[in-house]
């Protein structure tokens, strides 16, 4: 590929990121203006679009998302959601921290065993629905749980999609996050919880006769379709276990998806029309439109000249990797959607291992998760569940523009990185 061709990209990609924050144009027509303009200009071709994993459309996180979206369609019209949502404003007492406290928490630990997106797409409808009983604005909550979601989808293998691909390309088991990843994860998920209840503070106003009438409500009221919701519940039931059982089984979650959304589809009376309502086709087009234009990138060599200059400028430091790697992965995963990056950044990473005489559960391997993980907090396209969760706050007339979320997650990347990489010092080189 041409430097001519580098450089194009480039300037494309930095037109439509420019049009996609100031949102005088929607984020998806952008995103597909500036994939469509690097299919023009050849920066990357129809094969390396839509075949290439590398370098083209991710169709497993395009997918587990359709499937989602339907079994969550589905699981709308038993009540579930309002069930949840009197629930658990009624175990906060109605005070609006507390809410905000039990979501973070639920969502970290439901992140930690599914995939963040698929948590936010099951978190999101009760937010709403809670919002709307008291009264307060969704903004800060959807905001708090999407940056819960990533912070704890750090702690497994299975709980944020780079960590997917670190695992296969460095060797490393399930246990193997758990025991050096898991803590970590939460440490922060309680200084998210410290965060949110300062920069929160102004929307988080107690409303006492809101919380009475809600305290007020009987929760099992709110189911209207006992059979539904069991079979809804049973299929995702079993998502999740595929989802879980991935090494054992060795479908992809996609596919397994895919597969309970076919199935709660054609055991149910629901009309495939009404599930495939709630999917937000919107969103994964911007999918399609972001992986096309960071997939040139990756085609026309610039993200991994970036890669390599990052690792080059180690200087044959250890420690020194370490601290770039993580705080290096923080800054670019905010950019570029971080599977990507990872996808990019492994084999480097792993040359690196390699290099510093190490195997197996190398540092290096956990600077790389941390950084791409909690750098995707950064920004609102940082990572797939922030763009999820605004594709969702839009559709319910609740929208969150881009800087409203970055200013809030350049705060929180900014100091759980830092944490995270005062963590590596201590553990790997202080203690270790």
């Amino acid at each position: 590929m041409s430097d001519w061709h580098s450089w194009a990209a480039i300037a494309i990609f930095v037109i439509a990121y420019v049009a996609i924050i100031s949102e005088h144009v929607h984020r998806t027509a952008a995103a597909l203006a500036g994939a469509a303009a690097m299919l023009t200009i050849r920066a990357t071709d129809d094969k390396a679009a839509f075949f290439d994993e590398r370098s083209g459309i991710d169709w497993n996180v395009v997918f587990l998302l359709l499937g989602m979206m339907a079994i969550v369609g589905v699981l709308r019209q038993t009540g579930l959601f309002e069930y949840l949502a009197i629930w658990a404003v009624k175990r906060a007492r109605g005070k609006p921290f507390r809410v905000m406290t039990m979501l973070i928490v639920i969502t970290a630990s439901a992140s930690a065993l599914l995939d963040n997106v698929t948590t936010v797409l099951l978190v999101a409808p009760v937010t709403l629905l809670v919002c709307e009983r008291l009264s307060l604005p969704a903004a800060p909550f959807l905001i708090a749980e999407v940056m819960a979601s990533n912070i704890g989808g750090t702690a497994t293998l299975v709980g944020d999609p780079p960590n997917i691909i670190i695992a296969s390309r460095g060797g490393l088991t399930f246990n193997d996050f758990l025991v050096h990843l898991a803590p970590i994860a939460a440490v922060l998920t309680a200084v998210l919880v410290v965060l949110c209840r300062v920069m929160f503070r102004k929307a988080l106003v107690y409303d006492e006769e809101r919380a009475a009438d809600v305290m007020a409500l009987e929760e099992h009221e709110a189911i209207r379709d006992h059979r539904l919701l069991y079979q809804g519940l049973g299929v995702l039931a079993l998502v999740v276990f595929g989802f879980v059982a991935h090494p054992v089984l060795h479908y992809a979650p996609s596919v397994v998806a895919l597969l309970g959304a076919g199935i709660l589809i054609a055991i149910s009376k629901v009309e495939t029309g009404e599930a495939l309502k709630e999917v937000e086709w919107p969103t994964l087009a911007f999918f399609a439109g972001l992986f096309i234009m960071v997939g040139a990138l990756i085609e026309t060599g610039v993200i991994g000249e970036v890669s390599r200059a990052l690792a080059d400028a180690t200087g044959g430091s250890e420690l020194g990797a370490t601290m770039l790697l993580v705080f290096g992965s923080a800054v670019l995963s905010g950019v570029v959607d971080n599977i990507p990056y990872v996808a990019t950044m492994a084999p480097i990473t792993a040359d690196l291992t390699h290099g510093f005489g190490g195997d197996g559960a190398h540092v290096l391997w956990w600077a790389l998760a941390l950084g791409a993980d909690l750098g995707g907090n950064a920004t609102a396209i940082g990572a797939s569940a922030n763009v999820v969760v605004l594709g969702i706050a839009e559709r319910n007339q609740q929208p969150i523009s881009f800087w409203q979320f970055t200013k809030y997650g350049l705060l929180v990347t900014a100091v759980t990185v830092t944490i995270a990489a005062g963590y590596l010092w201590l553990r790997y080189f202080a203690l270790g």
